[in-house]
């Protein structure tokens, strides 16, 4: 079959890339984490992103377990280029939602109180984890990288660690970004951030698509 063989560090890099786009794409707590950046500094932003990374990491493994028993049927190249195919679709949309929405409408007052870093994280998890049309996206990025790989558990932990890996690399990123320029941050910034992502994403989304086509042209031929 055609996931027989799994080049680990291929798995690994695809998990960091999942685990970006997630949690790029800007939402409630995304707007969040860098309002308590902001306001209460970037420790208190970056606990915030590891609260909304361990949600993410959950909701990706419910995910894919769900989604093993899609790749177990999947026994040609022909069948996972309609998988592709529709995560690609999926990820575009995700893309132009981005795009078109406004963070800054979901921008709240921060509490006076800094609270505990913990305080700050479990908040973060909470706020993600009340949102389960996270599995929509992730169900778009697994379909799109062909992610899950049934009957190999050391190499699905990898994969599920990358996410994570690549989550708070975002995070911690995001944090140093608004950090450093904390003086001249306004809701222009978040709009202009939010844009970015949505156009990242719709290309790259575009680029694997014809990657996809051009790929199964090829077996054709």
């Amino acid at each position: 079959m055609w996931f027989q063989s799994v080049n680990v560090l291929d798995l690994a890099l695809k998990g960091i890339l999942v685990g970006v786009i997630a949690s790029g794409l800007m939402g409630p707590v995304g707007v969040l984490c860098i309002q308590r950046t902001l306001k209460k500094g970037r420790w208190y932003g970056f606990a915030t992103g590891i609260g909304a990374a361990v949600s993410d990491i959950i909701y990706a493994m419910i995910t894919g377990f769900g989604m093993s028993f899609v790749m177990d049927i999947i026994t040609n190249e022909r069948n996972l280029f309609y998988l592709k195919l529709v995560g690609s679709g999926m990820l575009f949309l995700f893309g132009i939602y981005s795009y078109r929405s406004n963070p800054s409408k979901n921008m709240r007052p921060v509490g006076r109180s800094n609270g505990t870093l913990v305080h700050n994280g479990v908040t973060a998890f909470l706020v993600t984890f009340s949102n389960p049309l996270i599995i929509f996206l992730f169900m778009a990025l697994f379909a799109q990288f062909a992610f899950v790989v049934p009957n190999h558990p050391f190499e699905q932990c990898v994969g599920y660690l990358s996410i994570l890996v690549g989550a708070l690399l975002w995070w911690f990123g995001l944090t140093y970004l608004i950090n450093k320029v904390r003086n001249r941050f306004d809701s222009r910034g978040l709009l202009l951030i939010n844009r970015i992502i949505g156009i990242v994403v719709i290309l790259a989304s575009v680029v694997v698509l014809i990657g996809t086509v051009t790929n199964i042209y090829s077996l054709d031929y």
